[in-house]
């Protein structure tokens, strides 16, 4: 066989077909990789972890609160029924204060609209607050005024008006996210301290070594640090006298 010539690509001297494979997978471009705002937002709103870049990233870094996603459901389905047994409430107290005799199926037949909309209004809260968080990955105020504004719509649909849909909604938003901005109370910008997380500190910064631990209460009562054997026989022998051979439970020790 002849010798192979060599050839000019691109510049390079390539002299062998390996080296043309080389040369050809570093001018290759690096792989295009999906961003969070092409995936599918559903999966974020039904609580799948879709794990994005940066979310991954925020995950690498060490950070101490990760976002965890909410289950959009399953908070919206329990808002729902807390909203609808407080209108079943207020019907009830409508209903007993009437000065007609309309009887107890009254609260179902005049009060459905009272109790759909206070079992409505909260349910659209829950939806679309946790919806905007799982979806920015971040829990603000501006999420919670966002699910204000629809829950504040809601509550103005019966009116039939377009000026009151608005304005119900953005007095709504504003007073859930100026609530949610002062971490859930109107007296304080600080918010209320985890006791659990409270705990788990302490636990991490205040927590003693095992020999120290040993010290203090002492060896026995089902605690058996290492070489508690040895010196317990040796304090036998030391009070009573006696020394006491170690059995070994293996088919050796038994002969």
């Amino acid at each position: 066989m002849g010798r192979l010539k060599p050839q000019k690509v691109h510049g390079h001297s390539v002299t062998s077909s390996q080296d043309k494979l080389n040369l050809t997978e570093r001018r290759l471009p690096p792989p295009r990789t999906v961003s969070a705002a092409h995936s599918s937002p559903f999966l974020v709103v039904m609580g799948h972890d879709s794990t994005p870049s940066h979310y991954q990233a925020h995950l690498d870094s060490g950070a101490e609160k990760p976002y965890a996603p909410h289950d959009v459901l399953d908070e919206t389905v329990k808002t729902g029924v807390v909203g609808l047994g407080a209108g079943f409430f207020l019907v009830a107290i409508r209903n007993a204060m009437s000065k007609r005799n309309v009887g107890a199926f009254g609260v179902l037949t005049r009060g459905a609209p009272i109790i759909g909309i206070c079992a409505a209004g909260p349910a659209a809260y829950a939806f679309f607050s946790r919806s905007a968080m799982n979806l920015r990955e971040k829990e603000d105020a501006w999420a919670a005024a966002f699910g204000g504004f629809m829950c504040g719509g809601v509550l103005g649909l019966p009116s039939r008006r377009m000026p009151v849909v608005m304005g119900l909604g953005g007095a709504v938003g504003v007073v859930q996210g100026a609530l949610y901005f002062l971490g859930g109370r109107i007296d304080s910008f600080k918010k209320e301290s985890d006791e659990f997380e409270r705990k788990e500190i302490l636990r991490r910064t205040t927590r003693l070594p095992v020999e120290q631990t040993v010290a203090e209460i002492g060896e026995g009562r089902g605690i058996t640090p290492p070489g508690y054997e040895e010196r317990r026989r040796q304090r036998i022998q030391e009070k009573y006298g006696f020394e006491i051979d170690p059995v070994k439970a293996t088919v050796e020790g038994s002969q």
